[in-house]
């Protein structure tokens, strides 16, 4: 069913791209070859079925586009990622050190100090003239 739609759709996409391009935007397209200086029935008539081809169609493909949803074919949802199920071994997660491990203190390294606060003077106030 789903395939038969989409054929739909697109043959009815096809139709109204053609019914699109005979048009005029001007009222002439395939009308105006048989335009004389009065307009007859014909070139009313041409122009009035072009216009309906179009929005009828224009309806269609909308509504075969919607109608699509309640057919497009589901698969059995699976509880697992296909990501997760396609890992054949898991990853190492751990952290390379890089070379550059921080000695601990227990084994004889001296930390050093935290420096203390020098003590600042107060700054006095300069006059100026």
């Amino acid at each position: 069913m789903y395939v038969f739609i989409s054929i739909l759709i697109l043959i009815c996409s096809a139709v109204l791209v053609l019914v699109v391009l005979v048009q005029n935007s001007k009222g002439g397209g395939l009308a105006s070859g048989f335009a004389s200086s009065n307009q007859v029935l014909g070139v009313r008539k041409t122009t009035d079925f072009l216009e309906k081809a179009t929005w009828t169609l224009a309806m269609a493909v909308i509504i075969l586009c919607i109608g699509i949803t309640a057919v497009i074919p589901r698969e059995k949802v699976a509880s697992n990622s296909e990501v997760l199920e396609n890992v054949s071994s898991p990853v190492n997660t751990s952290v390379p050190d890089f070379g550059i491990a921080q000695p601990d203190a227990q084994e004889g390294v001296q930390v050093p100090a935290p420096q203390q606060e020098v003590p600042v003077a107060p700054q006095q106030e300069v006059p100026t003239e």
